[in-house]
C-alpha cells in the first residue's frame, strides 16, 4: 500500500436520528422504533458522483464506504437479509468511483445488532445484539462470508476491506477467502486475523519515526461522531491538517470521514472543511505520498517539529505543526542545494551557508558553526497550515 489520502463515509439509517452512528445503543432506542427507520430511509438527493468529484478535487485517491455498520442495516442489495436499502446505494457509488478512477474500499462491521446469531461474548460493541441463548455464531460467520462474497464479486475492483471491531476470534480463512475473490486486496487488522495494515483511530502518534508497518489512520470531521449529527462539533482544520501531515509524512495513509444527512447530502459545513483541507493538500504537490524516509542526519534543525522525507533528489521537510520563525537552520546538509521552495505557495526561498550570530561557541563567544540558512519564509501568512519546505539537492 502506498500511503494515500482517502475519504471515509459513514452513512446508514442512523442518519435519520441526527444523533450518531451508534444512536440505537447510545440513545437506547427501542428496537422496533429504531429498525422502523429502514422504511423511512429513501435518500432522494443522493448523487454519489458529486461525492467522488469532491473527494478527487481534495486530492483523495480512494473512498471507504460503510456497507454495514453495527446496527446490521445493509447499504447494498444483499440477498441474505431484508434489512437493507430499497435501491443499491453501493452500486451507484461504485459506478461513480470507477468512472472517475477513484479507488473503492469497503467497511464491514463484525458486530451486528440485527442478526439473530451475531452475539459474540469475545468482542465489544455487543450492547444491542440479540442475545439468543440458542444462537450459533458459526451461522453468523457463514452470513458474513456470504455477504463478503457479494461485496467482493459484484462491485468491481476493491482496494481495501475495512473490518470493524475485532471479534476476538481467530479464523484466517475469512481473509484468505477475501483475497481469493479480490487478488491484491489489502485487509485491515480488525477482522479475524491481523490482516495487512493497522488502523489507529482518532490517534496521533507521539513520535516522528516512520510507521513500522503498513498503517491507515482515520479520523472524522466531528470529534463526537462519524455519522450525521444535526448539531455537529468540528475539529479545527488546523488540527486536522497537522494530523494528516504528520501521519502521511510518517508513511501512513489518512482516511478522513464525513457523515451525509438522511437525504444523501454532505452538509455544507463539512464540504467547506474538505475544500480547505484539499486546497492545502493539493499544494503539497504529492510530497506526502509515495515517498521514503530521508535518512540523512541533519543534526539540529530549527523552526519546530518536522519530518523529512525523500523523493529522488528532493527532500521535503514537513513542519506539521507549522513554523515558529521566518527562517530555518540546518546544522548539517548533504550538499549545496540547487533550489529551495515553500510548497505552500510554490515560491522560491533564498538560502546560503554561513555562521549565524545567534549560535556561538560558549567558550570563545564567537560564531563558529556554519548552518544551511533558509530565510524569508512567510510564516505568518501560513500560520493556519503545516509548512513544507522542498530542497532539491
Amino acid at each position: 500500500m502506498d500511503n494515500k489520502f482517502g475519504l471515509f463515509i459513514h452513512w446508514g439509517i442512523y442518519s435519520l436520528t441526527g444523533i450518531q452512528e451508534q444512536a440505537f445503543a447510545r440513545a437506547d432506542w427501542d428496537r422496533e422504533k429504531y429498525e422502523a427507520l429502514a422504511e423511512q430511509f429513501n435518500p432522494a438527493n443522493y448523487h454519489p458522483e458529486e461525492w467522488v468529484i469532491m473527494a478527487k478535487n481534495a486530492g483523495m485517491e480512494y473512498i471507504c464506504f460503510t456497507t454495514k455498520h453495527h446496527d446490521g442495516y445493509c447499504m447494498w442489495d444483499t440477498k441474505y437479509t431484508n434489512y437493507k436499502v430499497k435501491r443499491d446505494l453501493l452500486r451507484e457509488l461504485a459506478d461513480a468511483c470507477h468512472k472517475h478512477e477513484v479507488k473503492l474500499s469497503l467497511y464491514y462491521s463484525n458486530p451486528d445488532w440485527h442478526h439473530p446469531h451475531a452475539y459474540n461474548p469475545h468482542s465489544t460493541h455487543q450492547w444491542k445484539a440479540i442475545r439468543n441463548p440458542q444462537g450459533d455464531f458459526a451461522l453468523y460467520k457463514q452470513y458474513v462470508k456470504d455477504q463478503i462474497t457479494e461485496l467482493l464479486t459484484g462491485y468491481g475492483p476493491i482496494y481495501t476491506l475495512f473490518w470493524d471491531v475485532p471479534p476476538g476470534i481467530t479464523d484466517p480463512t475469512l481473509n484468505d477467502y477475501a483475497r481469493s475473490l479480490q487478488p491484491g486486496i489489502l485487509i485491515n487488522n480488525r477482522g479475524f486475523d491481523q490482516g495487512d495494515f493497522s488502523t489507529p483511530e482518532r490517534e496521533l502518534a507521539a513520535n516522528r519515526d516512520p510507521y513500522p508497518q503498513m498503517t491507515e489512520a482515520c479520523n472524522s470531521l466531528d470529534p463526537q461522531s462519524w455519522g450525521y449529527r444535526t448539531e455537529p462539533d468540528y475539529y479545527s482544520t488546523r488540527f486536522l491538517l497537522s494530523s494528516i501531515a504528520k501521519t502521511m509524512a510518517k508513511g501512513g495513509s489518512f482516511l478522513l470521514n464525513v457523515g451525509p444527512d438522511p437525504d444523501g447530502v454532505i452538509p455544507p459545513e463539512s464540504r467547506d472543511r474538505l475544500e480547505i483541507i484539499g486546497n492545502w493538500y493539493n499544494r503539497t504537490e504529492g510530497s506526502l505520498a509515495n515517498h521514503t524516509p530521508d535518512l540523512f542526519d541533519y543534526g539540529r534543525v530549527t523552526g519546530g517539529e518536522y519530518i523529512a522525507v525523500r523523493k529522488g533528489n528532493k527532500s521535503y521537510f514537513h513542519f506539521y505543526d507549522g513554523l515558529n520563525a521566518t527562517a530555518i537552520l540546518l546544522e548539517r546538509w548533504p550538499g549545496l542545494p540547487k533550489s529551495v521552495r515553500l510548497l505552500n505557495s510554490g515560491e522560491s526561498l533564498p538560502f546560503g551557508i554561513g555562521c549565524q550570530v545567534g549560535y556561538i561557541n560558549g567558550t570563545t563567544g564567537r560564531m563558529e558553526q556554519e548552518f544551511l540558512w533558509i530565510r524569508k519564509i512567510p510564516t505568518d501568512h501560513y500560520a493556519a497550515e503545516p509548512i513544507t519546505i522542498e530542497i532539491i539537492w
